[in-house]
This record gives C-alpha cells, sequence and structure tokens, in this order.
C-alpha cells in the first residue's frame, strides 16, 4: 500500500541521498558528467517555496510503502510557481515529478501506486482540468510508463539544456 505523505525539511538527508544515485541522476539530466540529480537543487529551497506559496502551489510528497519512504512526488501548479519554468502556462493545470529512491524499488509498482495517488489528489481540486509532465527525450521507459498511464504526447520542449517530451493527462 503507498501513502503520500507531506515532505519536511527531516527529510532533506534521505533526499539528499536519492539524488546521489545513478537511476535518479539519469531521469533528470543528460550531462555524462553529472554527479547529483535536478542540477544540483537545493532542497532547503524548495521547502521555502512550499511554505510560501502553499500546497496548491508547490508540494513535496513523500511516498511511502507500509510506512518506509520510497519516493518522492513533487506537485506544482505551473501557471503560478514562482520560478516559472514551464513557462506561460495555462492556469487549471498542475506539473508533476515523480522518482523512486532505491533501486532495489524499481519495477515493483510503486510508480504506477505513486502516480495514480498523485492523479488523483490532483483531480481532486476540481479546478485542476490537467496534469502535465515533462520526461526527458532519452528516458524512454518514462515515456512508456507515462502513455501506459494515459497521459498523450504533446511534443518535444527545451526546459533550459534539457531535451524533454511534454505529456499531459485530460480530466476525463
Amino acid at each position: 500500500m503507498i501513502a503520500l505523505r507531506s515532505a519536511s525539511r527531516d527529510d532533506i538527508p534521505l533526499l539528499n541521498h536519492w539524488n546521489t544515485l545513478p537511476h535518479v541522476i539519469s531521469a533528470t539530466t543528460d550531462d555524462p558528467d553529472a554527479d547529483t540529480a535536478f542540477d544540483g537543487l537545493e532542497w532547503d529551497e524548495s521547502f521555502t517555496f512550499c511554505d510560501e506559496y502553499g500546497p496548491d502551489v508547490w508540494q513535496l510528497l513523500i511516498a511511502e510503502a507500509d510506512g518506509r519512504p520510497i519516493g518522492m512526488v513533487q506537485v506544482i501548479d505551473p501557471h503560478l510557481e514562482p520560478t516559472h519554468y514551464w513557462g506561460d502556462i495555462e492556469p487549471g493545470l498542475r506539473a508533476l515529478d515523480i522518482w523512486i529512491g532505491e533501486a532495489d524499488d524499481l519495477g515493483r509498482g510503486y510508480g504506477t501506486d505513486m502516480m495514480h495517488a498523485a492523479i488523483d489528489a490532483c483531480f481532486a481540486n476540481p479546478d485542476v482540468h490537467g496534469i502535465v509532465i515533462d520526461p526527458l527525450v532519452s528516458n524512454t521507459r518514462a515515456h512508456t510508463f507515462y502513455e501506459r498511464l494515459g497521459f498523450e504526447l504533446v511534443g518535444p520542449r527545451w526546459f533550459d539544456d534539457d531535451h524533454c517530451l511534454v505529456y499531459r493527462l485530460n480530466r476525463r
């Protein structure tokens, strides 16, 4: 059973550890010299955004399997979030990032369960009409995963130096 709980600053050491794992790094960058995921993201800054903007704009969730942390889900309102990563984008959307921490937890269905829980949470808000994601073009396993969940390809897009494919899931 997967449960999502709000992440806290107490989770930063775990998140920093996960950011050093090869499968997490390769899912977030095509830079062969990268030694951390998310281009050196400072988790404390992410928690500051959570505190400042609240869960309707920026939310970090820890996925737990039977109480054991196994992954992370980031949920943002791409229209309102402060970094403007998605650029000029319509309101009423949520953007998701998801990853499994330890490699031993890959291939066990946790990602699917995490995504179902995150999708349900996003669409629990009646103002949300779609969810967008942006896996790297090189991350073909992620493309198959998201397509299996019903996400439809919007097309390729560059986010800074990252060549991604944008997918979207509309409320049905």
